[in-house]
């Protein structure tokens, strides 16, 4: 996680960080454009001038104050806990898990302007007027796009133990964007591989997440979701805004079936999903995953952008550097772990996937999926055959597939569930 920057900063980072193929298709489809009719950052009105002041600070803020329920909202984030790798095998590490929790103001409710901009973006805007259900989705996804970031805040969470006695671990400071992240200890070393567990925010009876624990070896699967698992057509602008905010989310056809076959060809693996989505969308993501998909961890983006431009901006902007520097912290969790790596070709998955490849080229990934989009606009040079040589180069080509039906790569994987 990103420590003390502020969206600003994140901003500026992505756009150094946008390659040419992402600034050649965000220029095709319009992206500038669209940004431009949205509504602008709102106001921060909430927070104190120490907050504002001292929220870059991050975990150094000395200060930073306790979230109270009567002002602010906490989501926390699932995770993964896991046993750093210890040089002697018969020595095991305790368990320890990267803890995140979102906080934001409550109280905002100027929703209705940006429900009829969106509406009008996409053209439904007559259909929303008529149809309560979608406007109020459309409410109810915004709301975190215009609840204004907390920084300089702390919450208290309860981990349960296997004793009765739930241990308690203070998180924060958040950071400029309203998150706070660090590692703890999580207690109950007696907890074996595929244990699941909830923990809490005490004083925010809504905040609720799970641990899962995943031992350093076995396997495990990193997934994409836009486009991947889900629809969002990320390379078309109203696309993206009409599925994440108007449409009931659609999985991807076939992958809820696969990947169920894959959770259990494979033992019980260990499940990442690796989206360039702000932690805004984390509530309509998480729900969209544990209704169709295995649970894991969702890790998205450690910023939480209070205008709408940077949710395009997120997912079209600096994705490769940023899924890499995931990719290396799940690395650093699980070292001995043997990896599947499913993405498709809107965004820089292959490259991506194929980069941490041949920093690692001894197994740490063992397959590479990449659905070949083809479904949505603009796709015509992303899904060009020179283009996945190259990002593939110096992987060995049974290593990585590309896909349109998930029937495509069954054979395949049940080839490697016979070596598991």
């Amino acid at each position: 996680m990103a420590k003390g920057k502020s969206p600003v900063a994140d901003h500026a980072q992505q756009k150094i960080q946008e390659t040419s193929l992402e600034a050649e298709s965000r220029k095709i489809a319009g992206f500038d454009d669209i940004e431009k009719v949205l509504p602008k950052r709102w106001a921060v009105s909430e927070m104190g001038f120490l907050d504002k002041l001292t929220g870059r600070l991050g975990r150094r803020n000395p200060f930073y104050k306790p979230a109270t329920p009567d002002k602010n909202i906490v989501t926390l984030l699932d995770t993964i806990a896991y046993r750093p790798v210890h040089p002697y095998p018969h020595s095991p590490q305790p368990w320890q898990a990267e803890f995140v929790a979102a906080i934001f103001y409550k109280g905002r409710k100027d929703v209705g302007d940006v429900v009829s901009t969106i509406a009008d973006a996409i053209g439904l805007d007559g259909d929303v007027g008529s149809n309560a259900e979608a406007k109020a989705r459309i409410a109810e996804r915004i709301q975190p796009f215009i609840d204004e970031i907390a920084p300089a805040k702390s919450v208290e969470i309860a981990i349960p133990q296997t004793s009765g006695v739930p241990i308690g671990k203070m998180l924060g400071p958040s950071n400029a964007s309203g998150i706070t992240s660090q590692t703890e200890l999580t207690g109950g070393n007696d907890r074996s591989d595929g244990t699941n567990i909830v923990f809490t925010a005490p004083a925010f009876p809504e905040a609720k997440a799970h641990i899962h624990y995943a031992a350093p070896e076995g396997w495990g699967i990193i997934s994409d979701v836009d486009d991947t698992i889900k629809v969002t057509q990320t390379t078309n602008p109203i696309g993206i805004l009409k599925t994440t905010f108007a449409d009931e989310p659609q999985p991807i056809a076939g992958m809820a079936e696969l990947y169920k076959v894959v959770h259990d060809q494979f033992n019980n693996p260990v499940w990442f999903y690796l989206s360039a989505s702000p932690y805004n969308l984390y509530p309509f993501l998480h729900e969209f995953i544990r209704t169709h998909y295995q649970p894991g961890q969702l890790i998205l983006r450690d910023n939480s952008w209070m205008f709408l431009g940077g949710l395009l901006q997120s997912l079209t902007q600096g994705t490769q550097a940023y899924k890499v520097d995931r990719l290396e912290k799940i690395h650093r969790w699980l070292p001995k772990r043997k990896f599947i790596c499913v993405g498709d070709s809107t965004q820089s998955d292959p490259e991506s996937y194929a980069e941490m490849y041949r920093k690692y080229p001894k197994g740490w990934i063992r397959a590479i999926y990449i659905r070949k989009v083809t479904d949505v606009s603009h796709m015509e040079k992303k899904n060009e055959q020179a283009r996945f040589d190259k990002a593939f180069e110096g992987v060995p080509r049974q290593v990585w597939k590309i896909f349109e039906r998930p029937q495509e790569i069954e054979e395949h994987l049940r080839t490697l569930a016979g070596e598991a």
